[in-house]
């Protein structure tokens, strides 16, 4: 009996090879970060192809970063002192109201009712500060969720879970311009606006069925005096640091999503769902290596295959900026998401096993300073740079830049060529 017994209660091999994904937190954790990120990278695919399509101005599209990457560095490390002294699911609320007041502006604004009152410049400018608030909550927001994963998932399945949650996350980024798209071909930009507001209603169902977590610090040190705490942490950790510096500069020199609506109208010549094809690519392609990634995880000298990863991702970059074939441009997306996939799976393993719990508010705080504000920075050099160069030459420097960092982290940081999982694990 006592054989039959422990025979049934073994797991499946699905989940024997998946524990993160048994616990129910977790499953409703991934829930929500899925359904945001859908829901906001449909509708910054909306709002970059809406910009573009009323200014025909590159540089209007590189303000559209410009206008989220201020207030996320801005308040990045404000935001992760208060973070580490409120509790995490309510600031997760909190942000997720945000975010449903500024898709209901921006619906409002998208109304050709509405629009038609106001010229183009007014339009583009409230579209600016609408993007600008949302950078403000994303600085909140990132760090909140990022306190919450070191709250649901033991820390012997951080691994794991960060591969569910990197796959999640590249999900929404997957869908969310293709639903995009879709929704510009078929019903206009307006609709696809008030989808973005129906989702985001929506998530309150998974964060609700998270629990209340604990307040890991409870010391309410001078704001200055714990933002600086959380800075010299990552400064004095020489992976954490390296691995986030060589993303931070891949990510602001090798990124050419905000022009891919260029690329669309004026070198690919495609329609609308060739737009959301171009813009679904990248995370297609993680979305491919991460479910691989579950069932094969990193275990082996993890920090040298980043560094191979981070180059695959600039090669890949160089040949869709001199592309001018539909296919060929796809094809090249879909391998710079698979190599990012693998470097933040990475990358992402590394500040959760890092970093202490009583500093993860501070510490993703940073974090999205360097990493998470590269991407709309990102945006803002690749529309200055376009300006400046023309689109194509704008890319391939872009990705000729990355492979330069690539280079000089390669050999400044040896701490992160030789980082190992297990032994972090161990401490």
């Amino acid at each position: 009996m006592d054989n039959e017994n422990s025979s049934a209660s073994k797991p499946s091999g699905f989940f024997y090879k998946n524990p993160s994904l048994k616990i129910k937190e977790f499953q409703s954790f991934l829930a929500a970060r899925f359904g945001l990120l859908f829901a906001l990278n449909m509708q910054s695919t909306i709002l970059y192809y809406w910009v573009y399509h009323i200014t025909n101005s590159k540089l209007s599209l590189g303000y559209v970063g410009l206008a989220e990457v201020i207030p996320a560095i801005g308040c990045s490390l404000f935001a992760g002192h208060f973070v580490d002294l409120n509790e995490k699911r309510k600031m997760v609320m909190l942000c997720l109201t945000g975010y449903v007041l500024i898709a209901i502006c921006l619906f409002i604004i998208g109304m050709p009712v509405v629009s038609g009152y106001f010229s183009v410049s007014t339009i583009v400018l409230a579209i600016y500060g609408f993007v600008f608030l949302g950078g403000v909550l994303r600085s909140f927001f990132s760090p909140s969720m990022f306190s919450l994963f070191g709250l649901v998932v033991p820390r012997e399945h951080y691994a794991n879970a960060t591969s569910w949650s990197s796959m999640s996350w590249q999900m929404g980024s997957v869908l969310g311009p293709l639903v995009a798209g879709i929704f510009i071909a078929w019903k206009g930009i307006t609709a696809g606006l008030f989808a973005v507001i129906l989702i985001e209603i929506l998530l309150y169902i998974p964060v609700l069925s998270i629990s209340v977590k604990p307040i890991l610090n409870k010391i309410k040190e001078p704001v200055l005096q714990s933002v600086a705490e959380g800075l010299r942490f990552v400064l004095r950790t020489p992976t954490l640091l390296a691995a986030q510096c060589l993303d931070m500069f891949s990510v602001l020199f090798g990124g050419a999503v905000a022009l891919l609506p260029v690329y669309q109208k004026e070198i690919l010549h495609v329609n609308e769902m060739g737009f959301g094809v171009l813009r679904a690519s990248p995370g297609i392609g993680a979305l491919i290596t991460l479910g691989l990634l579950a069932f094969l995880p990193l275990k082996n000298k993890p920090g040298k295959k980043l560094f191979l990863c981070v180059t695959g991702f600039a090669l890949s970059i160089i040949v869709f900026g001199i592309s001018t074939n539909f296919y060929l441009s796809v094809v090249m997306l879909i391998l710079s998401g698979m190599f990012d996939a693998v470097s933040v799976v990475i990358r992402s393993t590394i500040l959760q096993l890092v970093t202490p719990d009583d500093m993860r508010g501070r510490v993703s705080a940073v974090n999205t300073m360097f990493v998470s504000s590269s991407n709309e920075f990102g945006d803002f050099e690749s529309g200055v740079m376009a300006h400046w160069l023309g689109t194509v030459r704008a890319v391939v420097v872009g990705g000729c830049l990355t492979m330069g960092v690539i280079a000089i982290t390669f050999f400044k940081a040896p701490q992160l060529r030789e980082f190992d999982f297990e032994d972090k694990r161990k401490e």
